[in-house]
């Protein structure tokens, strides 16, 4: 069946928009492209760029002879991923009564081929497989330590990353982020490593997430968008569920668009007044409502929350609340001061809900010691106002324990974004303990100069005899007070 009959110019042709045609994850489009070259020349680049964008199943360009008979074809293919790494083929041109090729059985056995790998790799890891990609002006070393960390978020989000791709453009592109020709060369790439998401280290705007998506007919997250799915995978408690839901839909809200044109037709019906309301404004209308009995509801739990606090203060037992960098060790060593068993894994964002327990010390005095959220790079402001009641419990803390990972390259760079976070939450006057943790994880030598520089105390929150010099410190901070 011919799709399309298309008139170019000289220059190019338009090719009309095939998404409806065999959409989804099949490597084929199942349309086949014939067009002319009326100077002889083989196949272009971007004819080429085409074939593979589009998964066309074949590409054909016909050349014209001076006495204006048909003359030489140039053909190619899409290849299965292979060793060698090439995604098309390009066959050697032949002149038009010489070709000799039965194309369909061909492209039969070509799609089944497709589909061999592709249930291979789908059997291998039936996690989603992505492509992490940053587009950024910063210094290379601070674009590649913010890639390290989005392909541990995107790990925390049960997804597969393999591969990465970095840009440091002088103008980033307004519409994808990337420079388009870069972009195409992702797709291709996704194409041949059967990636089925893109992943952003970047905050993409509500324009570029739809941009990006048409080019790339692909999924398209960005680094805001990759969290809130980690706290909707760990949250547990109907208190977390209500507050990612709420950040949910409060990032999404600006972000409904008419991506579709079915999105555009009327809803009326019979008898309404006016045309009525479009399917975009009943969505955004629906988010709104539901925003605001999520909100309702979390301030009854605030509520909650808020008497639990105030019965905590009446007893006038210190208050001390860990706070550090997203998989630090906090619930570790919550577990590991109090006899307890709050959940804990080697994830980032693995705990989302509070955690308070008792701390008893010699000659009755006892303090309450409380687990928070971790924080992270740039930490999106609609988790940071929805996790909002629940970090207030860090108000009423008379000392907070700043724990961070001695072993993270990245040591210096997460304590500054906790210190950034806690001044935020207007808390640079409560006083805090750093507590570099996970001293098993690096040399002697390296513990005393990082100790040393940051006058911090040492602690392996997976050997208790280790926490003994934080216990004498925490006694002493409050009960040499008292005394004195």
């Amino acid at each position: 069946m011919i799709h399309a009959v298309i008139v170019g110019d000289q220059r190019q042709i338009m090719i009309p928009d095939l998404t409806e045609l065999r959409p989804g994850k099949r490597q084929l489009r199942g349309v086949r492209l014939i067009h002319t070259h009326l100077k002889g020349e083989p196949l272009s680049q971007d004819d080429l760029t085409d074939l593979a964008l589009l998964r066309l199943d074949f590409i054909a360009a016909l050349t014209i002879n001076t006495d204006g008979m048909p003359g030489a074809a140039f053909l190619a293919h899409l290849l299965p991923p292979g060793p060698s790494g090439e995604i098309y083929e390009v066959h050697p041109p032949q002149q038009i009564h010489q070709i000799d090729f039965e194309l369909t059985p061909f492209l039969k056995e070509l799609e089944a081929e497709f589909d061999r790998q592709q249930n291979q790799t789908l059997e291998t890891s039936q996690q989603d497989r992505a492509i992490l990609i940053s587009a950024s002006k910063k210094h290379r070393l601070d674009q590649e330590t913010s890639m390290d960390e989005l392909a541990e978020l995107a790990r925390s989000a049960s997804i597969t990353p393999i591969d990465r791709v970095m840009q440091r453009p002088k103008k980033l592109h307004p519409k994808y982020l990337l420079g388009e020709g870069k972009l195409k060369e992702v797709v291709m790439q996704a194409m041949q490593q059967h990636a089925e998401l893109l992943i952003f280290d970047q905050n993409l705007s509500p324009l570029q997430i739809r941009m990006i998506g048409e080019v790339t007919e692909m999924k398209v997250l960005d680094r805001t968008q990759l969290i809130l799915d980690i706290f909707a995978q760990r949250a547990v408690t109907r208190e977390a569920k209500v507050q990612v839901e709420l950040a949910q839909l409060r990032y999404r809200l600006p972000r409904l668009s008419e991506r579709s044109t079915a999105l555009s037709r009327l809803t009326g019906g019979i008898g309404g007044r006016g045309p009525g309301e479009t399917r975009l404004e009943i969505d955004r209308r629906r988010a709104r409502d539901r925003i605001a009995r999520l909100e309702q509801e979390h301030e009854l739990l605030a509520g909650a929350r808020k008497q639990r606090r105030h019965k905590r203060t009446q007893n006038e037992i210190p208050i001390v609340s860990i706070v550090g960098y997203t998989n630090a060790g906090k619930s570790t060593l919550l577990n590991q001061l109090t006899d307890s068993q709050v959940q804990t894994e080697n994830l980032l964002f693995a705990t989302l809900d509070t955690a308070t327990r008792r701390i008893r010390f010699p000659e009755e005095r006892e303090i309450i010691l409380t687990d928070t959220v971790g924080f992270i790079q740039s930490l999106p402001p609609e988790l940071l106002g929805a996790f909002r009641s629940t970090l207030d419990e860090l108000s009423d803390a008379h000392l907070l324990i700043h724990l961070a990972d001695i072993s993270s390259v990245r040591l210096e760079q997460q304590i500054k974004t906790v210190e950034k976070i806690l001044i935020d939450l207007e808390l640079s006057e409560t006083p805090v303990l750093l507590v570099l943790n996970k001293i098993d994880q690096v040399d002697e030598e390296t513990q005393q100069i990082l100790l040393n520089r940051y006058h911090a105390t040492g602690t392996s929150a997976l050997d208790k005899k280790s926490l003994l010099p934080l216990l004498e410190t925490i006694k002493h901070y409050f009960w040499t007070e008292v005394e004195g």
